[in-house]
């Protein structure tokens, strides 16, 4: 459970005492249900990370566009909605050697110019050989975004590094030495689905 449940959760139910004090039992109630939602939300489930060559899902959620951006690159960008774990991991191990954040819009964030226009943090780690950015960005209703890690921090794959508070998408780039192993229309689980694999 990331502190951020615990932080809403025991605020609504604090909340909910005071409506059912206050005015009476029933008006508390709905503060009860907001509560047990953010305790569920803010999950935050263990992890089986594979080994090997391979980049895993930053993020839970959806892939919607495995697109070419210039310069041999490859984005793959992962939705997630309300439902989806919002925890985020990082897709390799190395070091951090950029966090960048770029103030923007909050366009819906299945809309392709996200990628250019919406407020987000743009994280590259590099390691063994290869550098991979990859972007938190926030949405409609996303309008906070945590990044635990900064330059200089050195982390394993499938490490936590933030988080996007309720409901976002996540863009990898994957240079030419990667060979996407995911496909459109599929879900994955962050930290766990291998997003690429190194080419020999």
């Amino acid at each position: 459970m990331v502190i951020y449940g615990y932080t809403y959760g025991l605020g609504l139910i604090a909340g909910g005492v005071a409506a059912s004090y206050l005015i009476g039992p029933f008006w508390g109630t709905p503060f009860y249900i907001l509560a047990l939602f953010c305790l569920w939300f803010f999950r935050d489930p263990e992890r089986v990370i594979p080994s090997g060559p391979v980049a895993v899902s930053p993020a839970d959620g959806k892939v919607t566009e495995i697109v070419p951006c210039g310069m041999e690159a490859t984005r793959v960008t992962i939705f997630l909605n309300v439902f989806d774990v919002h925890v985020n991991r990082a897709p390799i191990a190395g070091k951090i050697s950029k966090v960048e954040y770029q103030a923007g819009k909050f366009l819906v964030a299945s809309k392709p110019e996200c990628t250019e226009q919406n407020e987000q943090n743009k994280i590259t780690i590099e390691g063994s050989g290869t550098s991979l950015m990859f972007s938190q960005i926030a949405g409609l209703i996303a309008r906070r975004i945590i990044c635990y890690k900064k330059p200089g921090d050195v982390v394993a794959a499938g490490d936590r590094i933030g988080l996007i508070k309720f409901g976002s998408r996540v863009d990898t780039f994957f240079g030419p030495e990667w060979e996407i192993a995911v496909k459109v229309g599929e879900r994955v689980a962050g930290g766990s689905s291998i997003l690429a694999k190194r080419r020999p």
